[in-house]
């Protein structure tokens, strides 16, 4: 189920499209997922389109969970209109596989969204995203939060904590965007090719 979104800006254009257009990050989570659809008009001044939490129960199936997540990222694609999707890659090692194979699971249907919708993909690391904001790898989830309110200028540290990690992901594509790492789109696809 999706949550009433934290911050959104109902005088925010509706975007042309294009490559130049929002940058929709997520923190995958399938309990909570975190997202943020960011515009730049110029690169100093970054803009929230819309940033908030999916909520998921957890009491529910994992694949109840997934059909849930897959329906409120498909509202907010369609309502925002982002044109790349950038999405937090997984660690390699976790203390609980089970909890890695969980979250791929999840991450695996926010990829396959995008990819139907044509939006660009970029794939970034918690190390890169926690350097680009702080300028250290290892930056705990405080420092994020008062570096992402400072980028964006906010009156307040967004909570929780994942409205801030997905808005650092898409601060952090709007970066790569700018120095030109952008992948190519996938084509649009309404479902399975025969």
């Amino acid at each position: 189920m999706r949550s009433q979104p934290t911050h959104n800006d109902p005088s925010a254009p509706k975007p042309a499209p294009g490559r130049d257009g929002p940058i929709l990050g997520v923190d995958p989570g399938l309990r909570r997922t975190g997202f943020a659809v960011l515009d730049a008009p110029s690169p100093a001044a970054p803009r929230i389109i819309e940033a908030g939490v999916i909520r998921l129960d957890p009491r529910q199936p994992v694949e109840q969970r997934l059909l849930e997540l897959e329906a409120g990222l498909a509202e907010i694609i369609t309502n925002c209109g982002p044109t790349v999707l950038a999405c937090e890659q997984l660690y390699a090692h976790y203390k609980h596989p089970r909890t890695a194979i969980i979250m791929a699971h999840g991450r695996g249907v926010i990829l396959a969204l995008a990819a139907r919708r044509g939006l660009g993909i970029l794939h970034i690391g918690a190390t890169h995203v926690k350097k680009h904001l702080t300028g250290s790898g290892r930056a705990g989830k405080a420092q994020i939060q008062r570096a992402v309110a400072a980028t964006l200028r906010l009156p307040a540290i967004p909570e929780p904590d994942d409205v801030a990690d997905a808005l650092a992901v898409a601060l952090c594509g709007l970066e790569l965007r700018r120095a030109g790492t952008l992948p190519a789109a996938p084509t649009p696809s309404g479902g399975p090719t025969p």
